[in-house]
């Protein structure tokens, strides 16, 4: 498969500069593989896809408030700074994104608020990733945490043009996350309600939680014709045991088990036992899926729409097949779905 053949035109209007009002009444489209079948229903209806003991895995990942806003030293320059990864807590070293970046050299410092108790050095800017930067703050490392976290913004996609607003703070953060560490939301879960969860745990559906802080990797464009020559960033997952047991006692009863996102589809993939079961692991995966692929372990998976070219739609192309992919995303425009993070769902059975 090359680039080229995941191209299509995406009309702007279908780009979602918002959510849907309530979190479960955004559209789904429902593939059949095997049947090749597209079905239009709304989220909630996803409940009647699913049996008791079947197993749906979330990534409850936190989006934290990476975006800040800070000015340059003498020019008062405004710059924007995404934290991208922690690098050493002790030094308050962090990788970043900087906009304008062609501004920003080694030795610039930044200044965050009024008093100037929060400023950053740029110590180097020769990561593929931007920038790094180092903090400079007199107080622990909790209140650094705690003034980073004041400062910040939810970190919505580049493409939203329109201004944070406060609700935004909630409804870019699914309803099950835990563990803070991404900075971007695994978006497939941002559909579920606590009532549409409830209703799928009366009917018997397990739920196993993983984790992969989800990074700016994962929206990388892809830039060369040959996929085999793409490299994703690393991003850090956790499986416990717990979710292991839960799946593969569902893999052992040929249950259903659904990956809520891609986030989650390339976690299960990134730690499977030669038995084809999922094993327990904490470290950084760069898997990247594209066709052709042998999934092991999910045999469903919720997703949003994606964009041309995207390494997202390589992945679902690869778990429903590239033709059947392509014509449901034909179906989708011409439907007027929304696309991308705040846009609607489709479940591939």
């Amino acid at each position: 498969m090359k680039l080229s053949h995941f191209n299509f035109d995406l009309p702007a209007e279908l780009l979602a500069e918002y959510p849907s009002e309530h979190r479960d009444e955004a559209r789904l489209m429902v593939l059949d593989r095997e049947k090749k079948t597209i079905e239009h229903k709304l989220f909630k209806d996803l409940i009647n896809y699913f049996e008791e003991d079947d197993v749906m895995v979330l990534n409850n990942t936190k989006v934290f408030p990476a975006r800040l806003f800070g000015n340059k030293e003498k020019t008062g320059a405004r710059i924007e700074v995404f934290l991208l990864r922690e690098l050493n807590a002790d030094q308050k070293l962090w990788d970043v994104l900087v906009d304008p970046a062609r501004k920003i050299r080694i030795g610039n410092k930044l200044f965050f608020d009024e008093d100037e108790s929060l400023v950053a050095e740029v110590i180097d800017n020769t990561t593929s990733r931007g920038r790094t930067l180092r903090f400079l703050f007199d107080g622990s490392y909790e209140e650094f945490r705690r003034r980073l976290k004041q400062l910040g913004q939810t970190p919505l996609p580049k493409y939203i043009k329109r201004d944070v607003e406060p609700e935004d703070e909630d409804r870019y953060q699914t309803i099950y996350a835990k563990h803070e560490g991404a900075v971007a939301a695994p978006t497939a879960g941002l559909h579920f309600s606590k009532h549409l969860l409830k209703r799928l745990e009366i009917k018997g559906v397990n739920f196993a939680e993983t984790t992969l802080h989800v990074g700016l990797g994962t929206f990388n464009p892809v830039e060369v014709e040959d996929l085999s020559k793409h490299k994703m960033d690393s991003e850090e997952i956790f499986i416990e045991g717990t979710a292991c047991n839960t799946i593969n006692s569902a893999i052992q009863n040929k249950r259903r088990i659904c990956a809520v996102g891609t986030t989650v589809m390339r976690t299960l993939e990134s730690s499977v036992s030669s038995m084809g079961t999922l094993n327990e692991y904490s470290g950084w995966t760069n898997k990247f899926i594209f066709p052709p692929y042998e999934f092991s372990i999910a045999n469903s998976m919720i997703t949003n729409f994606h964009t041309p070219k995207s390494t997202l739609l390589m992945m679902v192309s690869a778990f429903a097949g590239h033709d059947f992919i392509k014509e449901a995303y034909e179906e989708a425009v011409k439907e007027k779905y929304k696309f991308y993070t705040y846009g609607d769902a489709m479940l591939i059975l």
